[in-house]
């Protein structure tokens, strides 16, 4: 038993090295399908040229002002939106005859595929930025109502109760005990925002092609055939994806930090 757990043990691997296992491996797996010849599809380019075409891409600037156009507009899309969604979940959560006057309306709307609006959007704000950042509003707009509104209601009653003993006013009611308690839901909402206000971004790029931005790059890609283009333009998305996330994980494990604090001295 401890021959196998001390072979166990050898053999794990490092929890920093776990999340690159799988893109090692498929990085792996492109180079020898390739290298060996296991397809002929020109789809398919090598490893190599997908690399040059980065440092063609950084060296020319070109990425550049691909990445700063998309982020630029990812960001302000997700700023509007997430300040709208904080502001109107607030108003359903906090007063019930906002809610049933407006609250069927929303979660109709809300059942509309974000894809759907492109056409009216680009009527009434043509195909340039000021369309793409009011499409990543709308991305970022209901995952933060939905968590703001849903964290607002899930309340204990008990807290409020004993809020309600103390004769806290609604303004001590609303920062002591309601937004405390909905902040983790409030942040999920955020977070989900500023993803899904990256993935519309590609979206909004590809379907509203005018302008810059990595979107475009990946559109120009295809249109010429340049799998090595498209391919890098993927991963370039990805890269951005996963530090968006990460970024955004660690800002709310720090703001929240204060609840692990006061469950350990509860």
């Amino acid at each position: 038993m401890t021959t196998s757990a001390n072979s166990v043990r050898r053999l794990s691997v490092p929890r920093a090295l776990r999340g690159w296992i799988l893109p090692l491996a498929l990085l792996a797996l492109w180079w020898a399908a390739v290298r060996f010849n296991w397809t002929s599809s020109p789809l398919l380019v090598p490893v190599s040229s997908v690399w040059d075409t980065a440092v063609r891409q950084v060296q020319s600037g070109a990425l550049l002002v691909s990445l700063s156009a998309s982020l630029w507009r990812d960001l302000a899309g997700f700023a509007i939106g997430a300040t709208m969604g904080l502001v109107f979940g607030a108003a359903l959560g906090l007063s019930r005859l906002f809610e049933r006057l407006v609250g069927p309306s929303f979660h109709t709307v809300k059942q509309i595929s974000l894809f759907a609006w492109i056409p009216l959007i680009s009527v009434w704000f043509g195909l340039g930025d000021a369309a793409k950042v009011v499409f990543l509003s709308l991305a970022a707009f209901f995952p933060v109502v939905l968590n703001t509104f849903e964290g607002m209601r899930a309340v204990p009653t008990d807290l409020l109760e004993v809020a309600r003993v103390l004769r806290f006013t609604r303004a001590q009611m609303l920062w002591r005990v309601v937004l405390p308690s909905a902040a983790p839901s409030i942040f999920a909402g955020i977070h989900l925002g500023l993803i899904y206000a990256w993935l519309a971004t590609l979206g909004a790029e590809y379907l509203l092609v005018s302008g810059k931005g990595i979107g475009n790059t990946m559109v120009d890609g295809r249109e010429n055939f340049w799998m090595d283009l498209v391919i890098f333009g993927v991963i370039v998305v990805g890269l951005v994806g996963f530090t968006l996330n990460w970024i955004a994980s660690r800002i709310e494990r720090r703001l929240l930090a204060w609840r692990g604090r006061s469950v350990a001295a509860g």
